[in-house]
């Protein structure tokens, strides 16, 4: 049974057959398809010569129906910003009525009750839906470190006869059906450059090229045997360390197209919400269009929240979620700090360095800033890039612009406190052993630095802890055509001997030991002497024995951030021995 044929005997098993003019009307084929599909289904013993359905017909239906569904609803949904933070899309409201209930009664309607929800980000707010419709919840804890791949190989086990659908889809009409003959994926009409397929004269999808544009990919699919079986192969063969962002539609992919049929359908008809102005423009009523931050824009401008546009997510910083918007246009990017900040964070403190340093060609001068919330907005620079840490031109300029900020020796209130901070971020383990296995001894290794540490004298002033090579920003002001340097995410800044910026210079790299020394170098014009070496790496060891508790408590928030953790742990192991050896003048062990 081709598609064709599939098409007739669906819709004969819905309506009783009239005319097959009726049927090309219904099913969008020409009269000869109709003919000929009419004729191949009687020869194969699926119509009688009145055109009705036999038992034979009825069993493969009922063979073929669909048995469960599965929604995808872990993500961030990073695009979705300032609204991200309190709320998943999933469960954002669209008129009158949260997206993923809407999907779940459009399932019951097509007669689906069994249905897996898979959730991650913010799980919390999706336990309701077990006892309003019964659904079954399955957790992803990976959320924030892999995509829907991983998401959808979690319940691999369960994907046959089964709709596969994302949670931040409003449909118009009703996309399920209690009748499914063939496997397809669902497209929009819409053409866009994102998209990674398009519909071909077959109806068939097709992948498209980097430069070419493609059919809007909806995500809504249905999958029978022998496909559903391909997908579960895929699922397990992908979901490595190889393929974290990955999207589970990698697995529909066999030789540059899709192993199943197109479904195409109206942009207007099925409407993805991917962003905050999406949602805006589709209902500009819904509840979920409240925010703390554009209330904050609205006031700070004295703008309305329609003037608020281009709003675009950038990149997830480790700490914060930043986004970028145009008010009477010009381009701001507003931060609002990530999960846990608030207890990593002394908001008020960042608030007294910004105050310190504003106006000394430093820093992104803060527009707003806000030391109770977090939450803080800047110019946006544009014509901006971030020190290259292997390039020796950026290297010199940056090591000049820290030494700059070093001499300036800005005095404030509070110490950036690296012991303590070890301690602290190890508190919000609330008990929790360490992943890795000799971290006690290795702990017991890194605090014994102290001493030599504390014994030499220190310029102690204003530093600014996180000087890392994407925290020095080159830029070009506007009419101008000399480059400039300046520093941001002055969050971790407090007093403390300034040296510890170029070891953390140095983690964040993730140097080699050679690496290191010529930073070193470069910071001191080759005269830095053993002791001050020394006491460099035993910064290093330090601080990366720091991020790397400080990784460990991310983790619990559902945060991974794979190689750094690892790599941030190498260096509070191996700088350990490297500054002993310094010190002692003679290598460890000998």
């Amino acid at each position: 049974m081709n598609i064709q044929e599939a098409d007739v005997l669906r819709t004969l098993f819905k309506k009783p057959f009239v005319n097959q003019r009726v049927l090309s009307d219904v099913t969008g084929h020409s009269l000869g398809v109709i003919n000929r599909s009419i004729k191949n289904l009687t020869a194969e013993g699926y119509l009688d010569n009145n055109v009705r359905l036999t038992k034979k017909a009825e069993a493969e239906i009922f063979d073929r129906s669909p048995k469960n569904a599965i929604i995808l609803a872990a993500g961030f949904g990073m695009r979705m910003v300032p609204i991200n933070l309190s709320t998943p899309k999933g469960l954002l409201e669209v008129n009158g009525e949260k997206l993923i209930e809407r999907l779940i009664r459009q399932l019951h309607e097509a007669g689906i009750k069994d249905i897996t929800v898979v959730v991650g980000f913010m799980k919390e707010s999706f336990e309701y839906l077990i006892d309003d419709f019964g659904v079954d919840l399955v957790i992803n804890r990976d959320y924030a470190a892999r995509n829907n791949l991983h998401t959808l190989n979690l319940v691999a086990d369960r994907i046959h006869n089964t709709y596969i659908v994302p949670s931040d889809l409003w449909c118009r009409d009703n996309p399920f059906d209690s009748v499914e003959l063939y496997s397809w994926y669902m497209v929009s009409d819409l053409i866009e450059e994102e998209s990674s397929v398009r519909v071909n004269r077959k109806m068939e999808l097709v992948s498209v090229g980097k430069k070419e544009d493609g059919n809007q990919m909806v995500g809504i699919s249905y999958l029978l045997e022998p496909e559903s079986g391909i997908v579960r192969e895929g699922l397990r063969d992908f979901d490595d360390e190889d393929h974290v962002d990955d999207f589970w539609e990698t697995t529909l992919i066999k030789k540059d197209r899709m192993i199943v049929q197109s479904r195409v359908v109206s942009c207007e008809e099925v409407i993805e919400i991917n962003t905050y102005e999406q949602l805006r423009d589709f209902d500009s009523n819904s509840n979920h269009l409240k925010s703390d931050a554009i209330s904050v824009i609205t006031e700070i401008f004295g703008c309305k929240e329609k003037d608020i546009v281009d709003i675009n997510v950038l990149k997830k910083g480790m700490t914060n979620r930043s986004f970028l918007f145009t008010v009477k246009g010009k381009k701001y990017i507003m931060r609002i700090p990530g999960e846990g900040t608030d207890q990593l964070i002394n908001r008020k403190q960042e608030a007294e360095v910004f105050a310190k340093i504003s106006g000394l060609g430093l820093c992104d001068d803060p527009v707003y800033i806000n030391p109770e919330n977090g939450y803080k907005i800047t110019k946006f620079l544009d014509n901006v890039r971030v020190c290259d840490c292997e390039n020796d031109d950026d290297l010199k300029l940056c090591m000049a612009k820290l030494r700059e900020f070093h001499e300036m020796n800005i005095q404030v209130s509070h110490t950036f406190d690296i012991f303590g901070q070890m301690d602290f971020y190890e508190s919000l383990w609330e008990g929790t052993p360490s992943v890795f296995q000799d971290y006690e001894e290795t702990k017991k290794h890194v605090l014994s630095l102290k001493e030599f540490v504390d014994g030499l004298d220190k310029n102690w002033c204003l530093t600014h802890i996180d000087a890392v090579p994407d925290n020095f920003l080159f830029y070009t002001p506007e009419g101008e055509t000399e480059e400039k340097l300046q520093l941001t995410d002055w969050e971790y800044s407090g007093m403390q001997d300034p040296h510890v910026d170029i070891a953390m210079f140095c983690i964040y790299s993730l140097y080699s030991k050679q690496q290191c020394d010529h930073l070193i170098d470069i910071y001191f014009d080759n005269k830095c002497d053993n002791t001050t070496r020394a006491k460099i790496y035993c910064y290093i060891s330090m601080c990366g024995f720091l991020w790397s508790n400080w990784c460990e408590f991310k983790r619990k928030l559902g945060v991974e951030f794979g190689e750094y953790s690892l790599r941030q742990y190498r260096f509070a192991k191996d700088y350990y021995r490297f500054a002993k050896e310094l010190i002692d003048g003679r290598p460890e062990g000998v």
